[in-house]
């Protein structure tokens, strides 16, 4: 692993970061904001670790799976309350406070659509 930066990633990062906020705010449907939003998370760290890092992209791609897998099963857990996170809105939106089997299909497309379209 060695720092790096990409100016190419670092575009990618802000876009779908831009895409996340506009579907949090203004999308309320059943599919796009919970699975959509999902989806884009796991390309969304994606493309903020390559912005600093170069390493092995499908480790970090599959770390972040990995990641993103973890936390929706501490959701199982309702670990934001062993934080005493549960009245905080900022912290419950970031980190989720319901288990979804969907969501971890969600992260499973984003990490396929990292593979496919940003590994090379």
């Amino acid at each position: 692993m060695k720092l790096t930066f990409s100016s190419k990633f670092l575009f990618i990062f802000l876009a779908i970061l831009i895409i996340e906020i506009l579907i949090a705010k203004y999308l309320h449907d059943a599919f796009i904001r919970p699975f959509g939003g999902d989806v884009l998370v796991v390309v969304l760290i994606y493309a903020f670790l390559r912005t600093f890092l170069k390493t092995n992209n499908k480790k970090l791609a599959l770390g972040i799976l990995v990641f993103a897998c973890l936390i929706e099963l501490f959701q199982k857990l309702h670990y934001v309350r062993w934080f005493g996170w549960e009245h905080n809105k900022l912290m419950c939106t970031l980190l989720g406070t319901s288990f979804s089997y969907y969501d971890l299909l969600a992260y499973f497309v984003g990490y396929l659509i990292i593979i496919v379209t940003l590994i090379r």
